[in-house]
C-alpha cells in the first residue's frame, strides 16, 4: 500500500511533519492492537519547482515521488490555465517543465525510489513517447485514456522512445518540441491521431 503523506512538500520541515503524523498515526494503531499494513510506503508530490529543484534531498525521506503535472506546470510557467487571456502559454512540454521532470526522476533514480507521472500531461497520448523515452514506467491517467496509450507503447521500442525524448529535450521551444511528438506518434500510429481530429 502506498500513501501520499503530502503534497507541495516545501520547505523541507513540512515533508517531516506530515511523517510525524504517519508515525503517530501507527503507533495509535499499534496501541488499539489494530491491524495494518505495516510496510506501508509514504511518498510526496512534486508540484512545485522548488520541490522538483531539491528532488535528491526528498528522495533520500520518502518512498517514491509522483510528478503532479498540472500544478507543476502552472506554476513553472506562472501561468494559469484556467485564464484566457494567458492559457495559450500554458504547456507540458515546456523545456524548463521537462527539465525540473528530469531532475525529479534522476533524482528518484539515484535513491532507489519510484518516480510515477500523474495530471492531465500523462493521458494526452501526444506525449507518451516523450515520457517513455525520458524514463518514466508509471503513468496515472483517467480510465478512457488506457486503452490508445497502451497500443502506442506496444507499438514502440525503447529505443525509439529514448531516441525522440533526446531529439524533444534538446528543442529550445515547447511549440518545436510539439510538432515532433505530434510527427513522431503520428508515424507509429496514424489512425489514434486521425481519430481524434475527426472528433474535434
Amino acid at each position: 500500500m502506498k500513501v501520499l503523506a503530502v503534497a507541495n512538500s516545501y520547505p523541507p520541515d513540512r515533508l517531516r511533519d506530515a511523517q510525524r503524523v504517519v508515525q503517530e498515526v501507527r503507533e495509535e494503531l499499534d496501541r488499539g492492537a489494530l491491524a495494518y499494513d505495516r510496510a506501508i510506503q509514504v511518498g510526496m508530490m512534486i508540484e512545485v519547482p522548488s520541490a522538483a529543484v531539491m528532488a535528491d534531498a526528498f528522495a533520500r525521506e520518502v518512498d517514491f515521488f509522483s510528478i503532479g503535472t498540472n500544478d507543476l506546470v502552472q506554476y513553472s510557467l506562472a501561468v494559469d490555465r484556467g485564464n484566457e487571456h494567458v492559457s495559450h502559454l500554458y504547456s507540458a512540454v515546456d523545456p524548463g517543465v521537462l527539465r525540473m521532470m528530469r531532475l525529479t526522476l534522476n533524482a528518484a533514480d539515484a535513491a532507489g525510489i519510484d518516480c510515477s507521472i500523474c495530471g492531465e500531461m500523462a493521458g494526452d497520448i501526444l506525449n507518451t513517447i516523450l515520457l517513455v523515452g525520458m524514463g518514466f514506467r508509471k503513468l496515472s491517467m483517467t480510465p478512457n485514456a488506457i486503452p490508445d496509450i497502451k497500443k502506442l507503447i506496444r507499438s514502440i521500442s525503447y529505443e525509439q522512445a529514448q531516441r525522440v525524448a533526446g531529439q524533444a529535450l534538446a528543442l529550445k521551444s515547447a511549440a518545436e518540441i510539439e510538432t515532433l511528438l505530434a510527427k513522431e506518434t503520428r508515424q507509429v500510429i496514424p489512425e489514434l491521431l486521425d481519430e481524434d481530429e475527426s472528433a474535434g
